[in-house]
């Protein structure tokens, strides 16, 4: 730990003295205006300096209230990236800066996509965008994200954590909203922690983190959403990618992503495939000495978790003329996967005797299948930035888990047989409608409504076979519950420019109709309520290369399935993991303020943040009187977050690329629990640091440190995690390859630790998901070489995921 901290210091020094260096003093001025068509000046877009030799992040700047822009640089050879919400991106190719300043005149952002297509550009896209509302995220960039699926790329992102069993946090908080392509899906429906692992990261463009999303988005998710935006194509003649991978432990897999364009349709097809076996391991030691019963024991589990999963999906933009376009889409999944694990229980007396030793074996089946069918209509009108878009979507979810259960004792007692089924099966009906109206001379008026429709149907039962050889159901794990989710929304929402400022004031009001029922057992819970949330933005131009930004919104975390389901696994005898069904939603009000500065060699986001939390679901550990410990999640206390987080990217040399973040936080929560106060105070934080160097123009050598700092829960604590990724990548055949070396969690460090102490009971464990992973991956473009697919990328014409 001592060389850990020695880093981080050496780190921050470091990062004094890059700020204290990147005050431009003798360069010289690159500037411009930015205009609409008609002539209005664009104000706080964003303003990129790429160095045309590596496409290097040289500078930026932020247009002013006249949509001027100046980015100090040195003589050379550069490109622009021009970009503002709400308009398409303008690429300025063929800067050169000599011996004096250059001054670009007028730029307008709506020019010719023709035009545009026809322009070499070399550069790439960033690894991270900051915009007014997100920071996105371009993850072909990060080599670490080669080969992986959608669960292993969250866990590169900047505050999001991944735990071992695949549950995503931001900020510390599980409750975040997980969208694809902006919308619900049952991609990450009803067992979002499995179904992120079966998504390919090939067939993902990039990662938007919404910390503070207005009121246009639902308002479910506490701490923000997390938007996975999938790669789709819409240039002219037939394009695509394919990507082959093949890793050990077994992790093999290939997808493609091919689209064809001409005239009026643009047909698209895209499919991954992914064959992978996890082998996990894990140790635990429980202590209780109550009043009813005392017990000692250890468990050593090891595991394998494996199968495989296809991704498949097809569609058709039809572009009736230059102002409406209908999409549709129809996505399928299939996936195959089998658990098998091994639990051994060491029984002790308190002299530390072995009494007893229990053998549990657990082989299970998970087949999972989804559809996904969807319908899109947008219209944009003669005024420019007016826009009517409506869309619908159906999805239609099932899974089965069947396990078996063998468990022998040294005692010489007959085999323990048991067998357990779960059944899920999920619909999803939704419908949106949202309409711009542009006003005034830089007003924008936004409005829309929502339904979305939830139907599960999730039918278990836990039988064990008696000494007659007959199977009997256990009374206590058999049901079946009924969920049934009607939300209803509508928004308004309204933002304008004044001198300086940019202000964006919203108000979502949202129905919700819940009902669960145990139907078996005829418990119902019914709820009904309505809720406005608003929201709001405000940005003020400091000076021409920072920008300050100040948001607020209130939010909600409904409770998901797993934790309103009653049953969620017997693999353990001994410690049950179950759902509460009378769980209330958390409220949350959300209050955040940014500092973006943009230097000559890297960018700069700084954020501090707030949250009060009402009604904040704990998972709260329990022995009853036969010994068994049960988890289970309550509606326990209230809750105060503080934070501190930080986004750095910084370029040193041309061929030398440096990404950092950090997020530093103190969470307080506070509830009574069966007569007992229970009180955490915790200062914790999370860390990423990546450095990428460019050797021989075409080789690639990447190194990602991971940090997790210990934190203090209201039962115990977690202990501090971390893991290091190393990736080598080199392009091939002109460009149009590139081939992929890396190795994940190189040390093998990557464990969850855990340590719960409550009223007479003691639990310590460790656990590792998986171990360290070794994988090359091979992509190849198709019609295009590496530099046309940055050009197409960046230019207006180009990618529309």
């Amino acid at each position: 730990m001592k060389t850990f901290y020695f880093i981080i210091l050496l780190l921050l020094s470091g990062l004094n003295s890059i700020l204290a260096q990147d005050v431009p003093v003798n360069d010289l001025i690159i500037s411009g205006n930015l205009e609409e068509a008609n002539n209005k000046p664009i104000l706080f877009a964003n303003v990129a300096l790429y160095s045309s030799l590596d496409s290097a992040l040289i500078g930026g700047a932020v247009s002013d209230e006249k949509g001027n822009f100046a980015i100090p640089a040195e003589p050379g050879k550069y490109f622009l990236k021009i970009s503002y919400l709400g308009l398409n991106e303008k690429i300025v190719p063929s800067v050169v800066v000599q011996d004096q300043a250059v001054n670009l005149g007028i730029i307008s952002l709506n020019a010719d996509a023709k035009q545009l297509q026809e322009l070499l550009v070399t550069g790439e896209k960033s690894q991270m965008d900051l915009q007014l509302d997100k920071r996105v995220f371009n993850v072909g960039k990060d080599l670490s994200n080669l080969g992986s699926n959608a669960s292993d790329i969250l866990n590169n992102m900047p505050s999001v954590t991944v735990d071992v069993d695949g549950n995503v946090a931001l900020r510390g908080s599980g409750n975040v909203r997980i969208l694809i392509d902006g919308k619900q899906s049952g991609m990450v429906g009803m067992n979002p922690a499995e179904a992120l692992r079966q998504i390919p990261g090939d067939l993902i463009e990039s990662i938007e983190i919404i910390t503070n999303p207005s009121s246009r988005y639902d308002a479910e998710g506490e701490v923000g959403i997390l938007n996975i935006v999938m790669k789709k194509n819409i240039k002219y003649g037939l394009n695509g990618s394919f990507t082959a991978t093949a890793g050990y432990p077994s992790n093999f897999g290939g997808s493609f992503n091919v689209n064809y364009r001409k005239k009026k349709v643009n047909l698209i097809a895209s499919y991954g495939n992914i064959y992978r076996e996890g082998p996990g391991k894990g140790t635990s030691r429980q202590v209780y000495n109550g009043a009813d019963t005392s017990f000692v024991y250890e468990q050593v589990n090891k595991r394998t978790r494996g199968g495989y999963s296809n991704s498949f999906m097809v569609g058709m933009d039809y572009f009736v003329n230059d102002q409406n376009t209908l999409t549709g889409t129809l996505s399928y999944r299939n996936s195959q996967n089998s658990n098998n694990s091994r639990l051994e229980y060491r029984d002790f007396d308190f002299n530390n005797n072995l009494t007893r030793t229990v053998v549990r074996t657990e082989k299970e089946t998970e087949p999972r299948n989804n559809l996904e069918a969807a319908l899109n209509y947008s219209k944009t009108f003669e005024k420019k930035g007016q826009s009517l878009e409506f869309s619908a979507k159906y999805i239609v979810s099932d899974e089965t888990e069947a396990a078996k259960f063998n468990q022998s004792t040294t005692e010489g007692l007959a085999n323990l047989m048991q067998r357990s089924y779960n059944t899920e099966d999920e619909k999803n009906i939704l419908f949106q409608l949202d309409y711009i109206y542009p006003f005034g001379k830089n007003g924008k008026l936004e409005t829309g409504l929502k339904s979305s429709i939830r139907l599960l149907d999730n039918d278990f039962s836990v039988q064990q076979q008696n000494e007659e050889g007959n199977w009997v159901i256990l009374p206590q794990f058999d049901n079946r519950l009924a969920y049934d989710e009607k939300i209803h929304a509508g928004y308004l929402m309204a933002s304008n420019q004044f001198g300086k400022f940019f202000m964006q004031a919203g108000l979502r009001g949202e129905y919700s109709d819940i009902q669960t029922e145990l139907k078996k057992t005829s418990e119902a819970n019914h709820r009904k309520y309505f809720n406005l949330f608003p929201s709001l933005h405000l940005t003020y131009k400091l000076k021409d290369a920072q920008t300050l930004q100040l948001s607020y919104s209130y939010r909600l975390s409904r409770p998901s399935f797993r934790d309103l389901l009653p049953f969620s696994s017997f693999s353990d005898s001994r410690v049950f993991r179950l759902g509460n069904p009378l769980l209330n939603p958390e409220y949350t009000h959300s209050f955040e303020a940014g500092h973006l500065l943009n230097m000559s060699k890297g960018t700069l986001l700084s954020s501090v943040y707030y949250r009060h939390r009402l009604g904040v679901v704990e998972n709260i550990t329990s022995v009853d009187s036969t010994g068994f410990t049960t988890i289970r999640p309550v509606n326990l206390s209230t809750g105060d977050s503080y934070g501190f987080e930080f986004n750095l990217t910084y370029d040193p040399f041309e061929w030398w690329k440096w990404t950092a973040n950090a997020n530093i936080f103190r969470a307080i929560n506070e509830g009574v629990y069966q007569d007992r106060l229970l009180k955490s105070d915790t200062y914790s934080w999370t860390s990423r640091i990546s450095s990428r160097v460019t050797l021989f123009k075409s080789l690639d050598f990447q190194l990602s440190f991971n940090y997790r700092a210990p934190r203090k829960t209201t039962q115990g604590r977690e202990l501090a995690q971390y893991f290091i990724d190393l990736g080598l990548s080199r392009d091939l055949l002109k460009g149009r390859a590139t081939v992929t070396a890396g190795v994940r969690d190189l040390f093998n460090t990557r464990k969850q630790r855990q340590v719960v102490q409550n009223a007479g009971y003691y639990s310590s464990s460790e656990f590792q998901w998986r171990a360290r992973q070794f994988l090359v991956t091979f992509s190849y473009r198709l019609n295009r070489s590496k530099d046309r697919d940055r050009e197409d990328n960046d230019g207006d014409g180009g990618d529309e995921g």
